[in-house]
């Protein structure tokens, strides 16, 4: 069947098979990811331009960009924010990798905890469909090439597992880091690097190019691009995770030719990179010079260079060079302590005491701001009601906590629910200036249990910190990927990624990781979200028993058709009250003009004579 005739078939973008649709897709990505293990270029390339004509693939790639991603509301130079469904469809069919795309609308947003601002440029909506689509073909191709400590923007991998690397690398001797940085990555990669690197097929390639050059228009004027992949658009991340791919090998490369045994020099050394941030760990500190030489030559071919700001040499146990030991990765402190006594110390594989304990914690600086935006949300929240406060404070103490619960967080924890504590204090007494301190205590703060005076009310309570446990995360194996078809592996890891909601955790556990409407198991990027199964407004309770996990677009789909339900009883009741009220005034009539009632009839009639 034609893609045209497949359009005019479907009435309604709901209509759609989608799990159909994903199976096949994800069929294709499996093939394509096993073509590129076995090197078997020729099929590879011929998988990829049968992804591209995909009818499936192009549906899915249209969804992704107008229901499924946090920014489908931005508008880039064509001012498109919300298709409606049918102009999905004609979205879709106009994928066609021979198009030239427009120039992407140039926005800045403030870098997080810094005064200077990020360059982002928005794709138009067509080029963000087809930009998925590509990433369809060209993801599973470069996962089963990428360097198995390579952590950033990448399916199935996170921050935690980055962190684990590095723990695994120190956990056993001490070691010299150097802590790098690549200076404006995004901004300054070589695109002519980029594309020999890619290497893929001509109309393929020369796709890509276009988007590289296509510039971006910023208050009316137009910037053509000579270097840099856009940030902004859907397929930058992957193409930066190409032009970055190598670094690891060739520091492999150099490990094997130190002196000694080539497996333990190739062990010892330690790279762990996440998107433009990496670190390289080793015991001797000549070897770390000699690799910071090295990656800086290897990334001048790509036209990038460290940034002399953000990169530093340090020690995990001991200052260096008027340095404090230790140094600050993703938002976590990683360092080791000395040890005098027996107690507390690490232990080496067979048993005996190291001397020190590695530690890995929440950095000072993210703890400074997470607090100073707690204390922000408390003072914007002055004249608010203390429901209003609660439902504002909660997210950012449950998100902060489950990002760091992997590491020794406890007495951090604790501290900040100190803090808090405190400055919820003052904001009660601050709404009852001539109250005295137990009347204050007494409305906003109540017992539970063994724990201290808490704050909340009838209907809600302040989360603590110190609620969320400690729970180890386990790093992805080597170079696992999700286009591998461990489907069980990848289900059971999804269930324990500590930024997971706690209730979201639980209904995955409870689905066996699948969604409930389409039955597809949940993949690392799928937007998930909570349903209630009995909608609240049919008197639904907000209850595990009344809670299932959707996809978002399977979310979308399930409230309409509980609308359209909605709908059809509420057509049914009028038409039910409408047949009632001519019985009555038949009855009615009848009565007044002395015709013989049935007793039932009579009694209505004499009521309404009442």
């Amino acid at each position: 069947m034609s893609n045209t005739n497949q359009v005019t078939e479907i009435v309604e973008w709901n209509m759609v098979n989608w799990k159909k649709c994903q199976k096949a897709v994800f069929k294709l990505q499996k093939r394509i990811f096993q073509a590129s293990i076995s090197g078997d270029i020729k099929q590879l390339r011929r998988l990829q331009k049968t992804m591209l004509r995909s009818w499936n693939a192009k549906l899915l790639a249209t969804r992704q960009v107008t229901q499924d991603n946090t920014g489908k509301n931005t508008a880039g130079v064509d001012g498109v924010k919300t298709i409606s469904p049918k102009k999905r469809f004609i979205l879709a069919k106009s994928l066609n990798i021979r198009q030239k795309p427009l120039p992407a609308r140039r926005i800045y947003i403030p870098k997080p905890g810094k005064d200077e601002l990020r360059p982002l440029s928005i794709p138009a909506m067509r080029d963000r469909a087809l930009q998925a689509l590509v990433k369809l073909a060209l993801e599973p191709e470069w996962e089963a090439r990428f360097e198995p400590n390579s952590y950033g923007f990448r399916p199935g991998r996170s921050t935690h597992d980055a962190i684990e690397a590095i723990f695994n690398g120190i956990r056993y001797k001490a070691k010299y880091v150097l802590d790098a940085d690549i200076s404006k990555c995004f901004d300054c990669i070589n695109h002519d690097y980029l594309i020999k690197k890619l290497g893929t097929f001509p109309s393929l390639t020369n796709l890509i190019k276009s988007w590289l050059k296509a510039g971006w228009v910023f208050q009316g004027l137009r910037e053509e691009s000579t270097m840099g992949t856009p940030q902004g658009g859907v397929i930058s991340p992957l193409l930066a995770n190409v032009a970055l791919h190598g670094m690891e090998n060739r520091l492999r490369q150099y490990a094997l030719s130190l002196k000694g045994y080539k497996k333990s020099n190739k062990k010892n050394l330690t790279f762990v990179r996440y998107a433009d941030d990496f670190v390289i760990l080793h015991h001797d500190i000549n070897v770390i010079l000699e690799a910071k030489e090295i990656i800086s030559e290897w990334l001048k071919e790509v036209g990038l260079t460290l940034s002399e700001k953000k990169t530093r040499i340090c020690h995990t146990l001991l200052p260096y060079e008027d340095k404090s030991a230790g140094f600050d990765f993703l938002g976590f402190n990683v360092r080791q302590y000395p040890i005098k006594g027996i107690h507390n110390s690490g232990k080496s594989t067979n048993g005996a005491r190291l001397g020190f304990k590695t530690l890995i914690k929440p950095s000072k600086k993210k703890i400074l701001e997470h607090y100073e935006k707690i204390v922000e949300t408390i003072i914007r929240h002055n004249a608010a009601t203390q429901e209003s406060l609660i439902s504002q404070l909660n997210p950012l103490i449950r998100g902060w906590s489950n990002y760091y619960k992997i590491v020794v967080s406890k007495r951090i924890f604790a501290k900040l629910d100190n803090l808090i504590w405190h400055r919820l204090l003052r904001w009660a007494r601050r709404r009852h200036p001539n109250k005295n301190v137990k009347y204050v205590m007494d409305k906003y703060f109540h017992l539970i249990g063994n724990r201290n005076k808490v704050f909340k009310t009838k209907n809600c309570q302040l989360i603590q910190h110190a609620e969320i446990p400690i729970i180890r995360h386990a790093k992805v194996k080597g170079e696992y990927s999700p286009y591998n078809g461990d489907d069980t592996y990848w289900a059971s890891r999804m269930g324990k990624h500590p930024e997971l909601p706690i209730r979201v955790s639980k209904l995955l556990k409870k689905q066996k990781g699948k969604c409930n409407h389409c039955g597809l198991t949940f993949m690392d990027g799928d937007l998930m979200e909570v349903d209630h199964i009995t909608p609240k407004s049919k008197g639904g309770k907000n209850s595990y028993e009344n809670f299932q996990l959707l996809h978002g677009h399977c979310h979308d789909i399930k409230t309409t058709e509980d609308a359209k339900q909605a709908e059809r009883e509420y057509q049914l009741e009028m038409e039910e009250i409408e047949k009632n009220q001519e019985q009555i005034n038949d009855i009615w009539k009848r009565g007044l003009e002395g015709k013989p009632l049935t007793e039932k009839e009579k009694d209505i009639f004499w009521r309404m004579c009442i």
